[in-house]
């Protein structure tokens, strides 16, 4: 149901994890928006290993395929990751994106600001899901613009794309 890798390419996989949240856990209360109670808005830490053999850079997404809007609802874009970089620190999708490393950028996400975004499903609409992605990419830049939409990233992740790996969140507002 809602399978947001559906329709697109079937590629490896390789391993994403993170000492802020575990796979299929809800989102940590510092992880979700300022206008939840708790939520503070901060982006999880995040290392990933084992990307595939010519990956020459990565980008960085979380996704909400269950938001009720029809197309879901993106709450980070993170573009132009070398290559040489496998972590991204807690907090490192801040207004400033201090903790980014040189050369990555931010997109701004469907709330348009560029950010991470925390979780914030509608009460009583049910668990929502949140796939934490990082893309493997045969190219060192992927050459969307900063103002980009996540969703045109995205499009053009999908001709560069080496191999994916997946981190799922859950949120719910009762």
């Amino acid at each position: 149901m809602n399978n947001p890798f559906a329709r697109l390419p079937q590629v490896p996989s390789f391993t994403v994890t993170s000492t802020t949240l575990a796979d299929g856990a809800p989102w940590p209360a510092e992880q979700m928006s300022a206008g939840v109670p708790g939520g503070k808005d901060i982006s999880p830490q995040l290392s990933w290993s084992g990307a595939p053999e010519g990956t020459k850079s990565y980008a960085v997404t979380v996704y909400d395929p269950d938001a009720p809007t029809g197309s879901g609802f993106w709450h980070w874009a993170v573009a132009d990751i070398p290559a040489t970089v496998t972590e991204l620190p807690e907090g490192a999708g801040d207004d400033t994106g201090s903790g980014l490393p040189d050369g990555a950028y931010q997109l701004p996400n469907d709330a348009r600001v560029a950010r991470y975004l925390g979780a914030a499903p509608p009460a009583g609409h049910g668990p929502h899901r949140y796939f934490i992605v990082v893309h493997a990419l045969d190219t060192e830049t992927i050459g969307v613009p900063a103002s980009a939409t996540p969703a045109y990233l995205g499009f053009t992740i999908a001709g560069h794309l080496l191999g994916r790996a997946v981190l799922t969140a859950t949120a719910e507002t009762p």
